[in-house]
């Protein structure tokens, strides 16, 4: 893919590297801006009708009635983040979605949970070029609190992610991980 002509956001959203000379850096910042904006005001709501609005706002879709998302929530993007239904979210959760963040349908989410789709290069004269790989939260899965999913992972369909684990690596259906870094420890 030739990376300096593509569309920074389509960059972002096929996973890998973006060089830090991308022309399409400014066009991002503006978004970063924006998000760091509509974050502040998500996070002085007083319902969760109203957390529902800014958080819609703040990611471009709709977020359906039968979830429900608790503040504080972060993101330095918001754009790439998309969320089902019947998803709960609880609080102090960080979405780091430059490489996009799929949350499916039922979805439990614990407090202190980080989706992290952003990595950078270990060479020390590429270091400001990120390497991006999105998020996939299969249907029913559980995220216990303060978990970490690093980039390019899926959690599988009913998986069970146990609290403080570090997932580096795509976990099967219905299983369930703990540990750092994350392993199966059990089947369900």
């Amino acid at each position: 893919m030739d990376t300096k002509n593509t569309d920074i956001f389509s960059l972002m959203l096929a996973g890998g590297i973006i060089p830090k000379e991308h022309p399409g850096w400014p066009k991002a910042w503006k978004q970063v801006n924006r998000a760091i904006e509509l974050s502040s005001a998500l996070n002085t709501s007083t319902s969760v009708d109203e957390i529902r609005d800014r958080l819609s706002e703040l990611i471009g879709q709709k977020i359906d009635g039968t979830t429900r998302v608790f503040i504080p929530f972060y993101t330095n993007f918001g754009k790439h983040i998309r969320i089902g239904e019947h998803v709960f979210i609880n609080h102090a959760c960080t979405f780091l979605d430059l490489g996009g963040i799929t949350v499916e349908d039922n979805v439990q989410i614990g407090p202190k949970v980080n989706l992290i789709t952003e990595n950078h290069p270990l060479d020390p004269e590429d270091r400001k070029s990120l390497d991006l790989g999105g998020i996939l939260i299969k249907r029913n899965a559980w995220l216990g609190a303060a978990c970490t999913i690093l980039p390019g992972v899926t959690v599988g369909e009913n998986s069970v992610v146990a609290a403080g684990a570090v997932v580096t690596k795509d976990v099967p259906d219905n299983t369930v991980v703990a540990g750092i870094p994350a392993k199966v420890v059990r089947n369900l």
